[in-house]
């Protein structure tokens, strides 16, 4: 995780130039007579173009006199800048200075400085230095006596040669400790072993996923250009394109002897992690930091959760639902997985578009996906299907959906992907409490209650335009179905419809919070069994102070079947009239009229909440009305016409991008 600031201690033998670095570090100039010992100093600029440093640096110069502060000093450090320049004081890096480290549990890394080295060529140092301030060249300078430091301590991450008299690598070597911090190895590659770690690998792996549009496992020149300026803002040169295909190519293959590279094609996967590879060995990790950074990693090498979870204000009563933007980014994502076109995804397809994710969301499990929304007569979820499963998902818990989208590489902040709906209002008249109209919102929920074997379930299959089964479908399990419907006008709403076992439903219907977030309640009962609608009246009974300012509708499931009598204290009608509400809506799953026209109820319900609300009086409830009479609806899985609909655009659309 990237820091405010970083603190680097500078420390060494007695003369080797400790104080003079810095000082030449600050003042751009070598100062010959300076104090022994310099005070902390904070560094607020940064001496380096790049992203993730610091806002500042803190310096701290340190003196051999008193070793319990130094070891104090040490202890508070972020990277120790370890200074040595002579024989005598090289042959104590190994038995002081980094015995030191270890025996106070030190575990930093350490960057060690050779300096003094005033003897290079002025031409040397002049090119050096433009390199530096060009951000060019390797930061690691090669020198034989570096070598055995390096294989004996870990903790030694890069080794440098400067001279503060020449100012030759000052600069350089602050970057260096830096960039210990801000790019550190360790969590990439295991030097003892010369390979990438496995969440490195993991990490890059996604990437070269996600970087592969056309999904053929290669990264072809189009697809390098665009991770190039992604990652670092600019066009990659085409002789850097080349040098890169011409070490892959000469590698040849990797451990497993998987190819790296094919002319006509590009990088495979296994290329593009040796290329990685390459650039830690190098000491050049911080390119493959610039690529993890820009897919949204941190430095343990997991996605940022600012990122996956970013902070939005939601009030009690408002919804999250997704906006164009989310609705675009899906339906393009669902057709660039569909590669038969045929408007579902199958298995295969499924697992391929969720290989950049930890796998379809627990939600979804738990709720029997692909069952919940609307699928082909394959089982496979189609397109209407998938934005209703997501946008179920958002409406219920929308931190899922800002992580997925990260997942699958939304390139934007992932609040642009959702909106927000205004706070629900809410009204009072002759000492009536009940919710007010409802204009800003697309998605609602609705609460379906009853006896069991009511016809809950076969009403839930409908709803997804399942085919009516023979035989009754009873559940003991809680089930959820989400669909989009169409008004008149052209206007689209969601349906989430919620059904619980008993013991969850009376468990539910307990819970204020559950209602708050609901809708709308749908009262079943099923008008062929005289026993179903006393369920009904005991739950209002029950749990009518929970109910009562809520939108209710009444329905009487099974109307195919002969009606009977109910053996309740009050029938149906009666019932509802006590409640000044509508007679029940004589529903079977049978008659698509009615199920149409049940739909149309619901959402009118959500909409108007004040005209099905108990208790409420025919005036009260005319200023809240809004006629429907006119209005027509097209229950997409229903009849078939949205899944249709949905499959000719996707296919239009392919058409116009590949046009």
């Amino acid at each position: 995780m990237n820091k405010d600031h970083i603190k680097v201690v500078v420390c060494g033998d007695d003369g080797v130039g400790k104080t003079s670095l810095i000082t030449t570090l600050l003042r751009d100039e070598f100062i010959p007579n300076i104090q022994n010992v310099l005070p902390p100093v904070t560094i607020l600029k940064n001496f380096s173009t790049k992203p993730y440093l610091p806002k500042s640096t803190i310096l701290v110069d340190t003196t051999n006199d008193d070793m319990g502060s130094l070891h104090s000093t040490l202890k508070s450090a972020d990277v120790i800048w370890l200074v040595y320049s002579n024989h005598e004081s090289y042959e104590r890096i190994a038995l002081h200075w980094m015995m030191m480290f270890r025996s106070l549990g030190l575990n930093l890394p350490v960057i060690l400085c050779k300096n003094k080295c005033d003897k290079y060529d002025h031409a040397e140092i002049e090119a050096s230095l433009d390199r530096q301030s060009e951000g060019e060249g390797d930061t690691k300078i090669e020198d034989a006596e570096f070598i055995p430091i390096l294989m004996e301590f870990k903790e030694v991450e890069t080794c440098i040669k400067t001279s503060a008299l020449r100012q030759y690598n000052v600069i350089q070597a602050f970057y260096l400790c830096q960039r210990s911090i801000n790019f550190p190895i360790s969590p990439l590659f295991d030097a003892r072993k010369g390979t990438l770690k496995s969440l490195a690998i993991h990490a890059l792996e996604r990437i070269f996923l996600l970087c592969d549009n056309d999904q053929d496992n290669y990264l072809n020149d189009t697809e390098l250009l665009a991770l190039q300026r992604k990652c670092f803002g600019k066009n990659i040169d085409f002789q850097e394109l080349a040098d890169i295909k011409q070490t892959l190519w000469q590698v040849g293959l990797d451990d497993t002897h998987e190819k790296l590279f094919e002319v006509q094609k590009g990088i495979t996967k296994a290329g593009f992690l040796t290329l990685n590879k390459l650039y830690c060995e190098k000491g050049r990790h911080e390119t493959v930091w610039h690529v993890l950074r820009a897919f949204k990693y941190t430095d343990s090498l997991s996605l940022d959760n600012r990122f996956l979870y970013p902070k939005i204000t939601v009030s009690e009563s408002s919804s999250v639902e997704l906006s164009p933007k989310g609705y675009r980014f899906l339906v393009d994502l669902f057709l660039k997985f569909d590669k038969d076109n045929d408007g579902g995804l199958c298995d295969e397809e499924l697992a391929k578009l969720f290989q950049c994710t930890p796998g379809i969301p627990k939600s979804w499990s738990e709720t029997d996906f692909p069952n919940s929304s609307v699928i082909n007569n394959k089982g496979f979820i189609t397109l209407q299907g998938w934005l209703a499963q997501w946008t179920m998902t958002t409406f219920l818990d929308y931190k899922t959906t800002t992580a997925y989208l990260v997942y699958f590489g939304f390139e934007e902040d992932t609040k642009v992907a959702l909106q927000v709906t205004r706070p629900r209002k809410f009204r009072r008249r002759s000492g009536k409490f009940y919710r007010a109209d409802v204009n800003d919102r697309k998605v609602f929920s609705c609460l379906v209650v009853g006896k069991p074997n009511s016809g809950k379930t076969s009403l839930l299959e409908s709803f997804l335009g399942r085919a009516f089964p023979e035989k009754s479908t009873s559940t003991d399990n809680s089930r959820i179905a989400v669909n989009s419907l169409e008004l008149k006008g052209g206007k689209q709403y969601y349906l989430v419809l919620q059904e619980y076992n008993e013991d969850d439903e009376k468990t539910v219907l307990k819970q204020a919070q559950k209602f708050s977030e609901c809708d709308v309640i749908c009262m079943t009962y099923d008008s062929s069994d005289p026993e179903s609608f006393s369920y009904i009246i005991d739950l209002f009974d029950k749990y009518g102070e929970s109910i009562k300012n809520m939108p209710v509708i009444f329905v009487a499931l099974k109307a195919d079947l002969d009606k009977q009598q109910q053996r309740s204290s009050l029938q149906p009608d009666e019932y509802t009239d006590s409640l000044s509400l509508d007679h029940p809506l004589h529903v079977s799953s049978t008659w698509l009229s009615s199920l149409n026209e049940l739909f149309v109820k619901v959402t009118e319900a959500a909409l108007t909440p004040a005209k099905f609300t108990p208790g409420l009086t025919e005036e009260m409830k005319t200023n809240n009305d809004i006629d429907y009479k006119q209005t027509a609806v097209i229950i997409g899985s229903t009849i078939g016409f949205i899944s249709l609909l949905s499959f000719t655009l996707a296919k239009v659309y392919r058409a116009s991008r590949h046009n």
